[in-house]
């Protein structure tokens, strides 16, 4: 479980790409001072666990369902990626809910600046809106972000100066893919009234036949 308080900026140093999996090796001795192997670090969003480490350097296995919903299928050596381990239990909770299981991946469509903020427009498929809603929570590459306005395939979110700063979307242009995870409470609450939808009796005619 993470927060998408990003504690890091990281360095890809290596990526070793097969067919459908990856290898990847990132350098930043803030993170690895204290891991340990087996530990979870969302990278970019994306829950990796730790297989090997030095004391500048820890590298990660990526599954080939992890490849193919997530852009890290996209980096190269030398690419600054977003990074933060896993909550602690007696850490303060700064930011939302998040699992590192990204949902899919948007695209950057508009960045523009408002008095000390900076506006991002991103286009996400219609599933993922489903589960966003105006002032809720949303992950971008694994950045907790409060969502400003939802439309039927797009939301904008808006980011401080320390945040534009000091995560990898303030060096995001515009049309480069993210990761995306909404909001993991909302989607538990969705999937539970859509399955009560379809096994419920009460329906429009029994509303009627009974009065209402």
């Amino acid at each position: 479980m993470f927060t998408g308080i990003v504690e890091d900026v990281g360095a890809v140093k290596a990526l070793q790409k097969n067919r459908q999996s990856m290898k990847i090796t990132v350098a930043s001795p803030m993170i690895t001072a204290d891991v340990k192997l087996g530990d979870s670090i969302a990278v970019n969003g994306v829950c990796l666990t730790v297989t090997h480490f030095n004391e500048r350097e820890l590298t990660m296995d990526v599954m080939p369902e992890t490849v193919k919903a997530t852009n890290l299928q996209q980096l190269a050596v030398g690419d600054a990626v977003n990074l933060e381990r896993a909550m602690s239990a007696n850490g303060r909770f700064g930011g939302h809910f998040v699992s590192g299981h990204v949902d899919g991946v948007g695209k950057i469509l508009r960045k523009r600046p408002m008095a000390n903020a900076v506006y991002i427009d991103i286009e996400v498929g219609e599933e993922l809106t489903s589960y966003c809603i105006p002032k809720g929570s949303i992950t971008i590459d694994g950045t907790s972000l409060t969502l400003f306005t939802v439309e039927k395939s797009s939301v904008t979110v808006s980011l401080i100066p320390h945040t534009y700063k000091e995560t990898i979307l303030g060096m995001k242009n515009e049309g480069a893919l993210v990761n995306i995870e909404t909001d993991l409470v909302g989607k538990y609450i969705v999937n539970q009234l859509q399955r009560g939808q379809a096994t419920s009796t009460i329906t429009k005619d029994y509303l009627t036949q009974h009065g209402f």
